[in-house]
């Protein structure tokens, strides 16, 4: 393989995701117009969210800054899996890392996709909903309907950095999610993200998955 090659999953559509995104990197073009299937639903979540339009250019800068955020999100959830929380009654602590990692995994699939970082910072933020459903609009594939829920829990992640106590009625619903809920659905988008965009993973993973198995 050479060097600025990389894999890119086929998609079981008419159209490959491989050869949408040879077209991208050929000639930047406006989400809105993108053909089919992602078009469409782009367009519809531009009206959705009274977001601007995106234009998708793929980039060797881009593919580098994504791997980085995935990088990051693998680095980040390492310390979870290491460190489990052992609280389950108040998941604030888990409800809050789980929405930066999701948000740096997603954002890390939206970047290799040619998304600019400038348009995620003003128009994703910390909506991991949002982030799941532009990255399900253009091939993610990521249809699990409990990471769907678990999405819209965390979104905006922000919400989770403050303690609350149990009784304070501004708690935010946390949707039946505890810790152990919450660390299978986000290890599973981590590993989704890998299989689509092909980054490696970040040193030193496999090692420290053998050693919490031994």
């Amino acid at each position: 393989m050479a060097k600025h090659e990389y894999p890119e999953p086929e998609s079981t559509g008419g159209t490959s995701r491989r050869a949408l995104l040879r077209g991208l990197a050929a000639a930047p073009v406006a989400a809105s117009v993108i053909a089919p299937p992602w078009g469409g639903a782009l367009a519809a979540l531009h009206r959705r969210y009274e977001d601007g339009p995106a234009t998708l250019a793929r980039t060797k800068e881009g593919r580098t800054a994504s791997r980085f955020r995935y990088h990051n999100a693998e680095r980040r959830w390492m310390l979870v899996e290491i460190l489990p929380f052992a609280d389950t009654r108040y998941p604030n602590d888990a409800l809050h890392l789980a929405g930066f990692v999701c948000q740096q995994a997603l954002c890390a699939y939206l970047l290799d996709m040619g998304f600019a970082d400038d348009w995620n910072a003003r128009h994703i933020r910390q909506d991991i909903a949002k982030a799941l459903a532009y990255a399900n609009a253009t091939g993610l594939a990521h249809d699990c309907p409990d990471m769907a829920r678990l999405a819209l829990v965390l979104s905006p992640y922000w919400k989770w950095r403050h303690h609350y106590d149990a009784w304070d009625e501004d708690r935010p619903d946390s949707g039946g999610f505890v810790p152990a809920s919450i660390m299978p659905l986000v290890r599973a988008l981590l590993d989704c993200v890998h299989d689509v965009t092909g980054h490696p993973r970040p040193k030193g993973w496999r090692r420290d998955r053998e050693e919490r198995r031994s």
